[in-house]
């Protein structure tokens, strides 16, 4: 009985912006790793970013880096992808997901929860 809902999706220009929130519902337990991903058109699905709820701790993938932000509410099981600068390839659908225990890394395998995604459009 675990839910994550993605939301904040849409279609920019290139050089413009947009945020990400994942909403985390059901968990007994706040302390988990989240990871943004993404998949574009005809691709592979590809970890771009991830957060260690606890810790605070965080990665990115080059292909981000200094462009996407994640963040985590303080309050609240809600966690960010801010991302500035957006270019075309940046188009893909994204999703959150959840990983209990273990590693925290980018790779999907070990994520165990997934939401239904949402679509970023650049052009």
């Amino acid at each position: 009985h675990v839910q994550l809902v993605e939301s904040g999706g849409g279609s920019v220009q290139a050089g413009g912006s947009l945020r990400l929130s994942c909403a985390a519902r059901g968990y007994t337990d706040d302390t988990y790793c989240m990871g943004w991903f993404r998949r574009p058109p005809g691709k592979e699905r590809e970890g771009i970013a991830r957060i260690h709820t606890g810790n605070l701790s965080t990665h990115y993938a080059d292909s981000v880096k200094g462009r996407f932000t994640i963040t985590r509410h303080n309050l609240q099981n809600i966690v960010y992808l801010q991302m500035d600068n957006l270019k075309p390839e940046d188009t893909a659908m994204y999703y959150c997901a959840v990983r209990v225990g273990g590693l925290c890394d980018l790779n999907p395998l070990w994520y165990h929860d997934w939401g239904q995604g949402t679509q970023v459009t650049v052009s």
